[in-house]
């Protein structure tokens, strides 16, 4: 029943701390900031601690939140993922109306210095890029303490199946046998000797094998198979013998530094596969019919807690690096977009106009609109075919 519970733990941590980050440089720096969301809408649940001036609020839909900042051209949508700070009329009959607070908590008018507009270009952008850093280092953390806990894990190199008429075949692989080394380079992993294999196209190696106790070597030339690469969009020739390995994984403890060390390789790969898709659908090798949404996260994060704590953990991780990177992208509703329109405008030394920024602002929300509308389509139509097949 618990795991059902999963993508608002999943969903809720990457967005809660995305808008932390926004919402600490805030702070640092000296923008007013009166409300903190989770979720976007209707307020569901308000906090505003006696003395403070950040309102804290649970919204009706959980598909985001944003951390209101006081600015001056926010009409449309404000500076920062947030709405206006226009006092609205008969707010003085709210009861949580306080004749001390700062607008629109209160009477008092937001001072000229806590605008966010009245900050140097360089607080504005360290406020801009303070969300994405922050889920760049929840990925490093929950990476580093998975690796940590569970040690490094990995696939042995002991083979499976071995496909008839290929080399491997030819040549005498059988199944049990464990790859020990190749050409005299020790090999523990599966993917160490996958990575040996696909870097030899054409080439004879020496696998040492150990077969019912005993060593043994194998030569072997890999085929040479033209695979497109999604990160360069460039065929690549690569070595195949035609084997699989065991379905097992092998669990060993690792030092803290390891642990550091394999947590920072884990954060640049997943953010690396990212940009990966990303150059891919521009290039056209990635069909957009692969993107899912909300209910796909969902779903993978009910299988995730189904299936332990290490792979929900390693989920919220590459969640949390995928938000990093998709708020980069430069459109100008996203954080992105947000930090050139503001170094544009320290270059130009003045802001742009009210009518130049709504317009950017609707560009943004049409883009965002559409990739929406696009993940939902996939997300009910994968929906549809698991259930009726």
């Amino acid at each position: 029943m618990l795991a059902w519970l999963a993508p608002v733990l999943v969903l809720g941590l990457v967005v809660f701390v995305h808008e932390l980050g926004h919402f600490l440089a805030a702070k640092i720096t000296g923008v007013y900031a009166p409300r903190f969301s989770l979720g976007w809408g209707k307020a569901l649940l308000r906090w505003r601690p006696r003395g403070t001036e950040t309102e804290y609020v649970i919204s009706a839909l959980p598909i985001g939140g944003y951390v209101r900042m006081a600015s001056r051209a926010d009409e449309t949508a404000s500076i920062l993922e947030g709405g206006n700070e226009q006092v609205k009329e008969g707010a003085e009959r709210d009861p949580r109306w306080d004749p001390n607070a700062l607008v629109p908590h209160g009477p008092k008018p937001v001072p000229p210095d806590r605008w966010f507009e009245s900050k140097p270009t360089v607080a504005r952008v360290f406020i801009l890029l303070a969300g994405v850093t922050m889920n760049v280092v929840l990925t490093l953390v929950i990476a580093t303490s998975v690796f940590a806990v569970y040690g490094h894990r990995y696939v042995p190199a002991v083979i499976d199946t071995v496909v008839a008429g290929h080399p491997a075949a030819k040549v005498g692989f059988q199944k049990g046998d464990s790859v020990v080394a190749v050409d005299g380079t020790p090999v523990r992993s599966w993917n160490e000797l996958l990575r040996t294999i696909s870097g030899s196209p054409g080439r004879q190696l020496r696998v040492e094998v150990v077969r019912g106790g005993a060593r043994t070597a194998i030569s072997v030339a890999p085929e040479a198979e033209d695979v497109p690469n999604e990160l360069t969009g460039k065929t690549e020739r690569l070595g195949r013998i035609g084997m699989g390995a065991v379905q097992r994984t092998v669990s060993e403890r690792i030092s803290t530094g390891a642990a550091i060390a394999n947590g920072w390789r884990a954060t640049l790969q997943m953010g690396g596969s990212v940009i990966g898709v990303l150059a891919g659908l521009l290039r056209g090798t990635v069909s957009v019919k692969t993107l899912g949404g909300p209910i796909a996260i969902a779903r993978v994060s009910v299988t995730a807690a189904q299936t332990g704590l290490e792979p929900l953990f390693t989920l919220i991780a590459f969640l949390s690096v995928n938000l990093a990177v998709l708020n980069l992208l430069p459109i100008p509703i996203l954080d992105g977009g947000q930090v050139l329109i503001t170094i544009a405008e320290g270059l130009k030394g003045k802001p742009f106009t009210d009518r130049t920024r709504e317009n950017m602002m609707k560009v943004g929300l049409a883009l965002i609109a559409a990739l929406f509308m696009l993940v939902m389509f996939n997300d009910i139509k994968a929906l549809v075919l698991s259930i009726f097949g």
